[in-house]
């Protein structure tokens, strides 16, 4: 539970520091910068999907194929080929503004800042998942609160001191890349470029496969749902505000899952109970801010209960499936897994398009509730046992592992 709460810590820091930021940037700047919030929303997904391939993947693929370069060659080729991807994304991002129905003279500055800021931020978590995996959790705590607290401060004092959009932006952007480049060299070792894209993509296909679909249906339904006017926006707007952190810190339960599971060392048992403590601690949180934060928004509280039931349900399912989501990716069956996350993220896209303001709660509930039967399915047909540890009979494993292979 320790080191879960650790890496929850991480990614605390990394997603509260931006969400308390724009609600800050709005008091001092302009009200409506909170919604830079859900206009970038889709485009977290993309920083999503990078981080599964060049981090995730490569540390599973340092232990499971015993390639010490992995890690290093992973941090190399993932910030060479996140950098063109983001900048596509600067060059277009008016037509990107204009396709999410917002406004390009009163978001474009901020909506670059938040762009350029992601890849950086993604560079630490490259650098952050690798000391995971080292065991050093203590210093990878250090490099994200210290990270944090630079971008934070230097964002809200320069809002301070200065309404010049362009200059926050420059100089809070140049305190956090300086930053980022000194961690990245003190963590740099000495490689050779070697990596197996398609190991490292195995490994996290079912994340991976999750993540192209989230930013598909995201896409989608955030538009769709702009297009019922402010009070469903404002509505998402909050609960976003509200949840996200809370989503980003349950999915730690997933990396220390990955990370067990790579090293032959996963207790099932252990891994469920410290998710639903951990998931207790979420919740109660999400209650708190409401009562908090409604107050300083024009809310129909029905849609937002509504929106949040939803959301409350989303998460109790979640650690039924997720582990054993991991373990059989990994010792089982990628193959199967990520043809099952393939079917899920269709439900999840036909869902997107109804004509509801409501499109994009209805689907996060129907592909999460398959999920969670078709995978518990999977692990029940192949007969996985528990011995009184809680771990996964080895022998069966094995054998499992190796009909599979």
């Amino acid at each position: 539970m320790k080191r879960l709460l650790k890496i929850s810590l991480d990614n605390l820091l990394l997603s509260f520091t931006p969400i308390l930021s724009w609600l800050l940037l709005g008091i001092i700047i302009d009200k409506s910068l909170i919604n830079i919030f859900t206009l970038i929303y889709p485009i977290q997904f993309i920083w999503l999907i990078l981080k599964n391939i060049f981090s995730n993947g490569a540390n599973i693929s340092k232990q499971k194929d015993k390639n010490p370069n992995a890690v290093m060659s992973g941090i190399a080729i993932g910030s060479i080929i996140s950098a063109i991807i983001f900048l596509i994304i600067l060059i277009n991002i008016e037509n990107y503004i204009n396709f999410m129905n917002m406004s390009i003279q009163k978001y474009k500055t901020f909506a670059m800042y938040y762009i350029i800021q992601l890849y950086v931020q993604l560079i630490l978590s490259f650098v952050l998942e690798k000391l995971y995996y080292e065991n050093k959790n203590s210093l990878a705590n250090k490099y994200s609160l210290t990270f944090n607290i630079l971008n934070f401060t230097t964002l809200i004092g320069c809002a301070l001191l200065t309404k010049n959009q362009i200059t926050i932006v420059i100089i809070t952007l140049a305190v956090i890349t300086l930053y980022t480049l000194y961690i990245l060299v003190k963590c740099v070792e000495k490689f050779k470029f070697k990596l197996s894209l398609i190991n490292c993509i195995k490994y996290i296909s079912v994340d991976l496969i999750g993540n192209i679909v989230m930013f598909i249906s995201y896409l989608i339904g955030l538009r769709i749902v702009a297009k019922y006017g402010e009070i469903y926006a404002t509505a998402i707007s909050f609960i976003s505000l509200i949840t996200d952190t809370q989503w980003d810190i349950f999915m730690s339960i997933v990396t220390v899952a990955q990370i067990d599971v790579s090293k032959k060392c996963f207790n099932y048992k252990e891994h469920l109970i410290n998710a639903y403590k951990l998931l207790g601690i979420l919740l109660s949180s999400i209650v708190l801010l409401f009562i908090l934060l409604h107050r300083f928004y024009d809310l129909n509280i029905e849609i937002v209960i509504a929106y949040l039931i939803i959301e409350f349900i989303d998460f109790s399912i979640h650690p039924l499936y997720k582990m054993k989501c991991v373990y059989l990716t990994i010792e089982w069956s990628a193959i199967k897994t990520s043809t099952n996350k393939i079917v899920t993220g269709l439900i999840r896209m036909i869902f997107s398009f109804l004509n509801t303001p409501f499109c994009t709660t209805i689907e996060q509930l129907i592909s999460s509730m398959y999920e969670c039967i078709s995978i518990n399915i999977m692990y029940k047909n192949n007969k996985f046992k528990l011995n009184d540890l809680g771990v996964i009979n080895e022998n069966q494993r094995y054998e499992l592992s190796n009909k599979n292979d």
